[in-house]
């Protein structure tokens, strides 16, 4: 009878962690597709300029902060944007962070973790 106690102890604590890991795991995902989305939303926030009789589309570090400060306060939830800019002229590099909590407090697993991912994303005018 003790050692079937211990087996179901062991089984549940498991299937808690299995949960947390889970947990963790999509709230990775759905933060890496935060960044995707706010570093699209930030390609969006070129000037557009002719050169020369070309038309050329150039990113401001402003304009892609502006773009994907407005995303992430729409759909980011308690996301945060952490940098917004443009290393090239053409290419908008965003970060963002968040906090994941566990859904089930277990002694294995820590109290939160931060989460962070960046994303890039050309403009590209043609």
């Amino acid at each position: 009878m003790l050692l079937t106690l211990g087996y179901a102890v062991l089984a549940i604590a498991l299937v808690f962690v299995c949960v947390d890991a889970t947990s963790l795991y999509l709230a990775q995902k759905r933060l890496d597709s935060l960044a995707d989305a706010a570093a699209l939303a930030g390609a969006d926030g070129f000037t557009f300029e002719v050169q020369g009789g070309e038309p050329t589309a150039a990113l401001t570090a402003d304009g892609v902060w502006d773009q994907a400060e407005a995303l992430v306060s729409v759909v980011g939830g308690s996301s945060a944007l952490v940098a917004a800019d443009t290393p090239d002229g053409v290419s908008a590099r965003v970060t963002v962070a968040t906090t994941w909590r566990p859904p089930i407090m277990t002694i294995f697993v820590p109290d939160g973790v931060a989460l962070e991912s960046t994303a890039t994303s050309r403009t590209a005018f043609e």
